[in-house]
């Protein structure tokens, strides 16, 4: 790429016109009187999420030249070149939404006949380029990345010391603790601990390391490497921490700040009921005021880690007379941890596990609630009504986190499909050696890069202050479909063995589809990208 800057940032400008193009476009679909109407919008979803993928890309190839200018080597100039190459093209025929839904630019009603420049980027994702990266990545295995990340040297100490940390303390155990649908061990809690995991960018003086959300994109993708459970442990504190932080009195933030960023208290969230899935502004678990406290009654459902936490971010209606959001509050809902016996024994408080085909370490649990208990001063705020506001706030940084995770299963699936293709041999020759196998690794490989540098920038977008729900959702949304996709390719390459439940692919496929789903589905997602593109 370095020997074509002129090129790459007229089709950088090109594309970004056509999806300018393609905006207005959408808009004359859905917004004929200037004002987007939802029945139109829901009408025409398909050529509303087309819009988003497209954006998605536009904003993922800037992000991936951007990065192709600060780094450099032969593996590097071929992730640029077979990542653009491949982006373009689809841009141009198709973009995967998922495995039979594609985004074409005839949905949105427009067409695009690229340029002589853009012909030749995306001639660069061509057999001999993805054969030579599948050998480079071959003789580079064990390297923590394939291709310089581009993060400053504080960033890859890091990641290097929670990579040593995961290799050593999870790795090992994380099939295990599957296989067995075990909680992870409390003593892995206890270390996460001890390495600042549930403080990290909570602000020193309130007990946290003061850290950047890029160094938590680091750990949680590192961590997410070794197992998605442990990654996902400081997901919750991120979440309690952002809410706190942005919605909580003076008081509140002094008290349950530093107990977070130690892991003297472990939070979990509950905010899903049954019926409701995505549909936030519907829930009915209702709190009533009894004296100085509140009554909570209601159902909640999907509560990850929910039995052995001590506090819940609950999200209830206090206002009857609504029907929406605008009636939600937020509390800091203490309760009891359980154990394996008595999983939930604070009164009010009932819940029965469901049982899942991955992402098992913490648990997936309903829960019913029946005048259970909050202390008043646990309104988060102080002020009813601004729940769903509160917890709007902290979606940027999940979404960044979760795109994060789905980064660290990705790079594992990469991994293991590696391994697997240079140790198996077939007709004389490693797998590694055949085309279609070089082919999936290559592209693995590609796509995380391009995954990693749209976090990053999410990230960088967060931490200067930089409103970034946009790029975060762009981020969560294409690291989740490229998590999947190599997941699938890496069992694949394993062929029937992948098939085996002794074989550690087969945790890590059922591991990366959550990532579609959960903090805003892709489809969900998509709508949300379209909204705000549509202003």
């Amino acid at each position: 790429m370095k020997d074509m800057p002129q090129e790459t940032q007229a089709v950088l400008s090109e594309i970004e016109d056509l999806q300018s193009r393609a905006t207005e476009a959408l808009r004359a679909m859905v917004a004929p009187e200037g004002k987007v109407d939802a029945a139109l919008l829901e009408q025409h979803q398909h050529a509303a999420h087309a819009l988003s993928w497209l954006a998605t890309y536009v904003e993922a190839l800037k992000q991936l030249s951007a990065w192709s200018d600060r780094v450099s080597g032969e593996i590097e100039g071929l992730i640029a070149q077979i990542g653009f190459g491949e982006y373009l093209t689809q841009i141009a025929g198709g973009i995967l939404m998922s495995q039979n839904e594609f985004a074409r630019l005839s949905d949105l009603g427009i067409d695009w006949q690229p340029s002589q420049a853009a012909r030749g980027l995306m001639s660069g994702n061509n057999p001999q380029a993805r054969a030579r990266l599948a050998e480079l990545i071959a003789d580079n295995q064990g390297s923590a990345t394939f291709g310089a990340t581009g993060l400053d040297e504080d960033l890859e100490m890091i990641r290097d010391q929670f990579r040593r940390w995961a290799d050593d303390k999870v790795v090992p155990h994380a099939h295990e603790w599957h296989l067995k649908d075990q909680l992870i061990p409390i003593e892995i809690i206890e270390e996460l601990s001890e390495l600042g995991v549930f403080g990290l960018t909570i602000p020193e003086e309130l007990g946290g390391l003061g850290m950047s959300k890029a160094a938590m994109v680091v750990v949680s993708e590192e961590l997410s490497r070794g197992y998605i459970g442990v990654g996902s442990l400081g997901t919750r504190s991120e979440i309690a921490a952002e809410l706190i932080i942005g919605g909580g009195t003076d008081e509140q933030k002094e008290h349950w700040l530093p107990k977070l960023a130690s892991g003297e208290i472990l939070p979990t969230a509950v905010f899903t009921e049954p019926n409701t899935g995505s549909d936030l502004g519907s829930l009915r678990t209702r709190a009533v005021k009894d004296g100085d406290n509140w009554k909570v009654t209601g159902n909640k459902t999907w509560i990850t880690h929910a039995a052995r936490t001590h506090v819940m971010t609950l999200l209830a209606r206090t206002d009857p007379d609504t029907s929406d959001y605008r009636g939600l509050s937020m509390f800091l809902a203490e309760k009891t941890p359980g154990d394996d016996a008595d999983p939930f024994p604070t009164p009010g408080m009932t819940g029965g596990e469901i049982e899942v085909l991955g992402y098992r370490g913490m648990k997936e649990y309903e829960l019913g609630f029946d005048g259970f208990e909050v202390k008043g001063e646990n309104l988060l705020g102080g002020v009813t009504g601004q729940g769903f506001k509160q917890l709007m706030q902290t979606f940027e940084s999940a979404r960044i986190q979760t795109a994060a995770r789905a980064i660290g299963v990705a790079q594992n699936a990469l991994e293991l499909g590696l391994q697997y293709a240079l140790d198996r041999k077939q007709f004389g020759q490693p797998l590694v050696r055949f085309p279609r196998v070089a082919d999936k690794l290559a592209m693995m490989a590609v796509e995380i890069m391009i995954a990693r540098q749209l976090t990053y920038f999410s990230a960088w977008e967060k931490d200067h202050g930089h409103r970034c729900d946009l790029e975060a959702g762009m981020a969560k949304l294409l690291g989740a479909r490229i998590a999947w996709a190599c997941a699938d390719n890496a069992l694949q390459i394993h062929g029937g063995n992948g098939f085996a439940l002794e074989y550690q692919i087969s945790r890590v496929l059922c591991d990366a589809r959550i990532l579609n789903i959960f903090e805003g589905a892709a489809e969900i997602q998509a709508q949300v990208i379209a909204r705000r593109l549509l202003g």
